[in-house]
């Protein structure tokens, strides 16, 4: 038995950023910015306690990068903007049901693609990414529909800063990406399922 729903959320994205050490000079200050995601939901019952979950969606965001040099204080900022189709795949597994309501745990694999990335950024990042994600949440039985508010946890594998950077102009930008040396996502989703 299979069925089926959207969702709509809010995350924070953001990065374990690994700068150099020789280059020391520089400070990274900020890292990450917030998102809007929407998507559909495929859902495969299994058995009464487990389900097999597949839930596309779109990110839509920016994540901020602020670098202070040390020594003259100088601060540069630059946002990138990115638009990332997200593919998890995910098991749930349900506890019994109390009244109208019906927790579980979620947890799986991710992978994601980002179609909104623009080159030419003092920091530029790689267009994919993959991760696993565990969360929770709760099922609440209303009369016409299923409201399934859900906290995710997403922890990216891949380090996803560019290091190649023929694209950019001036190529004096090049010292914000040779700063850092690992850039690998992290992400706390907030979702409501309508199924």
């Amino acid at each position: 038995m299979a069925s089926s729903g959207v969702s709509c959320g809010y995350s924070l994205a953001g990065f374990v950023i690994d700068p150099y050490r020789c280059h020391d000079q520089w400070r990274d200050l900020v890292r990450g910015g917030s998102c809007f995601s929407v998507g559909v939901i495929g859902d495969m019952y299994m058995n009464p306690y487990f389900n097999l979950r597949f839930t596309p969606s779109i990110h839509f965001g920016d994540k901020k990068f602020k670098f202070r040099e040390q020594a003259t204080g100088e601060e540069f900022i630059t946002n990138v903007r990115s638009s990332y189709l997200n593919f998890p795949l995910d098991v749930k597994y349900t506890a019994l049901r109390l009244n109208n309501y019906r927790p579980y745990l979620i947890g799986g694999i991710y992978g994601s693609v980002d179609i909104g990335r623009k080159k030419g950024n003092p920091i530029l990042l790689k267009s994919t990414d993959f991760g696993f994600e565990f969360g929770l949440g709760c099922d609440i039985y209303l009369p016409y529909f299923k409201l399934c508010p859900e906290l995710k946890f997403c922890f990216g594998l891949v380090n996803l800063l560019e290091k190649d950077r023929p694209d950019l102009v001036d190529q004096a930008n090049i010292k914000y990406t040779d700063a850092l040396s690992k850039a690998t996502s992290r992400m706390v989703i907030l979702t409501f399922n309508f199924e």
